[in-house]
C-alpha cells in the first residue's frame, strides 16, 4: 500500500509517516524543506520537493498512491483568517482535486475537535451541527475545510473520513509543551473559572492509531470522529501532571470567568486595534475556561477505537522527550494517578 502523508515533517504527521512506514507501507511526503525530511529518510519515506501551494508538486505526490492522510494545517489563535484559509481550504481543494484525479482509495482528513462551537462541551457528539462563525482564523478554516471535504464526498464523490482530534501532546511537539514549560516556570498558568473543567486531551500515538483505523477499507466514508484519549482529565490535573514531571511549580493561581472574559476580551481587542499578537485572546479562554469534554462513543463503536495510550503514560512519554530535547531540567517529583 501506498500513502501520501502531508505535513510529515510536522508533529503528527511525523508520528503517522513512521506508524505507516514501520507496518509496511510505502510512505510519500511532500516537504519544502530538505533540512526537515532526516527523520523521514530514516523511515524510508519518498520525498517530494514542494508544497501543498505547489498544484505540480501535489499532482506529482498523489500519483499511485492509494490513500492520503492529510495533517498539513496552518495553526495557531491569532493572525488573519485569509491566511490560515490559503493552507485549511485552498490547498486543501488543490489536494482533494489531485486525489480524484488519480484514483485513491481512502482520503482521511486530520480535523480537529475546535470546529464545534466556543462554548462548555459535555459529552458533545458528532451530531452537533458546525458553527457558521468562529472565534479564530484557525477554527474558522478548520470548519470550512470540513464543509468543502464534505461537498467533496457528496458531489464528487471522494472517499473521505473525517478525524477530529482534541488537543494533542506527545514527543516531537515543539511549539506548544515548550510553551507550556516556560509559562509554568515563569509561574504565569493561569486557570480560569474552575480547575475542574475537562481538557479534550489526545496522545498522538491515540491519534495515529484513530487514522490507522480510518484507513482500513472496511471503515465507514463520509463520517467525522471524535477523537481523545479514553480518560481526559480535569486541567488541574493535565498541569499538575506537566509540572511534576519536570520538576516545575504547580500553578495556583485562578481568575474568576468574568475577570477572565473581560481581560481576554481586552487584550483581543487591543491587538487587532495596535496589530500584535496578545498573550490572552478568546482562544485562550476556550483552552483554560471552557468544559471540552467530547463524546468518543462512535469512534469506538464504529472505527474501533480503544486509545491505546493512557494520559499518565502519554505525558510521561512527552516530558521524557523534552528532557531528552535538554527542554527540562527539574527532577520529577513523584505523582499521584489522574482523576
Amino acid at each position: 500500500m501506498r500513502v501520501l502523508v502531508t505535513g510529515a515533517t510536522g508533529f503528527l504527521g511525523s508520528h503517522v509517516a513512521e506508524t505507516l512506514a514501520g507496518k509496511g507501507w510505502q510512505v510519500r511526503a511532500i516537504a519544502r524543506s530538505a533540512g526537515k525530511t532526516r527523520l523521514l529518510q530514516g523511515w524510508g519515506v519518498d520525498i517530494i520537493a514542494g508544497d501543498l501551494a505547489d498544484a505540480t508538486a501535489v499532482r506529482r505526490s498523489c500519483v499511485g498512491v492509494n490513500a492520503v492522510v492529510h495533517c498539513a494545517a496552518k495553526v495557531g489563535d491569532w493572525g488573519p483568517v485569509d491566511e490560515y484559509r490559503k493552507i485549511n481550504v485552498d490547498a486543501l481543494r488543490v489536494l482533494m482535486d489531485a486525489a480524484l484525479a488519480e484514483g485513491v482509495a481512502r482520503f482521511v482528513l486530520v480535523s480537529s475537535l475546535g470546529v464545534y462551537e466556543a462554548r462548555d462541551h459535555h459529552g458533545t457528539d458528532e451530531a452537533t451541527p458546525l458553527p457558521a462563525a468562529h472565534i479564530d482564523g484557525y477554527t474558522q478554516t478548520k470548519v470550512e475545510a470540513e464543509n468543502l471535504a464534505m461537498t467533496y464526498y457528496r458531489e464528487k464523490k471522494l472517499p473521505l473520513i473525517i478525524i477530529r482530534p482534541g488537543f494533542i501532546y506527545g514527543p516531537r511537539d515543539e511549539t506548544v509543551m515548550p510553551r507550556i514549560l516556560a509559562n509554568l516556570k515563569a509561574r504565569l498558568v493561569t486557570y480560569f473559572g474552575s480547575r475542574e473543567k475537562r481538557l479534550n486531551n489526545v496522545y498522538v500515538g491515540n491519534v495515529v492509531e484513530a487514522i490507522e483505523l480510518a484507513l482500513d477499507p472496511r471503515s465507514p466514508l463520509g463520517e467525522a470522529f471524535n477523537i481523545t484519549d479514553p480518560e481526559t482529565v480535569t486541567k488541574k490535573v493535565f498541569f499538575e501532571r506537566i509540572a511534576d514531571l519536570a520538576g516545575l511549580p504547580r500553578p495556583l493561581a485562578t481568575w474568576p470567568m468574568w475577570f477572565a472574559r473581560f481581560m481576554c476580551s481586552t487584550f483581543e481587542a487591543a491587538g487587532k486595534a495596535l496589530n500584535f499578537q496578545p498573550v490572552l485572546s478568546m482562544a485562550r479562554l476556550k483552552f483554560m475556561g471552557l468544559n471540552l469534554d467530547y463524546s468518543i462513543a462512535k469512534a469506538k463503536k464504529t472505527l474501533g477505537y480503544v486509545g491505546q495510550t493512557s494520559f499518565d503514560e502519554g505525558m510521561a512519554k512527552t516530558i521524557d522527550w523534552l528532557r531528552q530535547q535538554g527542554k527540562v531540567t527539574g527532577t520529577a517529583r513523584p505523582v499521584s494517578h489522574s482523576k
